[in-house]
């Protein structure tokens, strides 16, 4: 049996206990509704601050299912913090629309820490944006902005203290293929510009995801997590632990930087019933950093 083998045997097993915890047997034959019991939503297992993550949702891995939903199954995999995507709160949303959303967000026990990916490709997008964030109380946007806009963002971070994280598309992203790419861009601009790391994009356009994290720490300010089939542009999203990115790895390159801020759970398979798929993700995670 050859290592890659033994080590992705191990972490399956060591993930199942975290299935279970995460998602509850109920998850099983359709009943994913069903309660567990002597278990409150968000009640996640204590692990000592060297093991710890900040687990999320970025809600468009759940776009086929409205806000309600979104949140009941970000509860339901025992995730704290949401990204919510413009399809769960528009960006053309009024004022008051906005904060009703965010309060029902922070009703069901969940951290609505930013808002996106959204594209920024005119001054008005780039103004409306901080706006969206600024009243639904989110700290972060998510973003992909014309390299020209990049000025501009630099004065409203500072004018809205507000964080902007460029994530990195793959081979096909004319502006920010990989994680590099990113950071040339912003390298010099205010330190609350920076990356949203996108695990799988990255490994798509051949580069490492691993070693990405570790060389542009000082400018990382949010993750995408999710393993894709192939290191190609024809690589697609699959369940955690199945493809060819080494999470293990990856996760141990986060907690070596000490990161602090989110990581989300982008899961872009199987949109009509994407739930199985990420609780096998999150199990997978979990297991892993119980295993460390």
């Amino acid at each position: 049996m050859n290592s890659e083998q033994t080590r992705r045997e191990f972490l399956h097993a060591a993930g199942i206990t975290a299935v279970v915890s995460a998602t509850g047997a109920g998850m099983c034959l359709g009943q994913e509704n069903l309660p567990i019991e002597g278990k409150k939503p968000n009640q996640q297992e204590k692990l000592p601050p060297s093991k710890q993550l900040k687990l999320g949702m970025a809600s468009y891995s759940l776009r086929k299912f409205n806000l309600d939903e979104t949140i009941a199954m970000t509860n339901r995999l025992g995730l704290k913090y949401i990204c919510l995507k413009s399809v769960h709160l528009p960006l053309e949303s009024s004022v008051d629309e906005i904060k009703k959303a965010a309060a029902k967000v922070k009703q069901a026990g969940l951290e609505l820490y930013a808002g996106g990916v959204i594209n920024m490709n005119t001054e008005a997008e780039v103004s409306q944006a901080f706006e969206y964030a600024k009243a639904a109380g989110m700290t972060t946007i998510i973003a992909s902005p014309k390299p020209e806009l990049l000025e501009l963002l630099n004065k409203k971070v500072q004018e809205y203290n507000i964080k902007v994280a460029i994530h990195n598309h793959g081979p096909q992203d004319k502006l920010y293929p990989t994680p590099a790419d990113v950071y040339e861009k912003v390298k010099n601009l205010d330190k609350r510009i920076g990356l949203c790391i996108d695990a799988g994009h990255t490994q798509r356009a051949a580069a490492d995801p691993s070693e990405a994290v570790e060389k542009f720490a000082d400018r990382l300010l949010d993750v995408h997590i999710k393993d894709v089939t192939a290191a190609t542009t024809k690589g697609e999203t699959i369940e955690m632990g199945r493809g060819v990115i080494d999470i293990p790895r990856f996760i141990r390159t986060l907690l070596k930087i000490n990161y602090t801020a989110v990581v989300s759970f982008e899961f872009e398979k199987d949109s009509d019933n994407p739930l199985p798929g990420l609780a096998e993700s999150v199990g997978y995670a979990k297991g892993v950093l119980a295993a460390i």
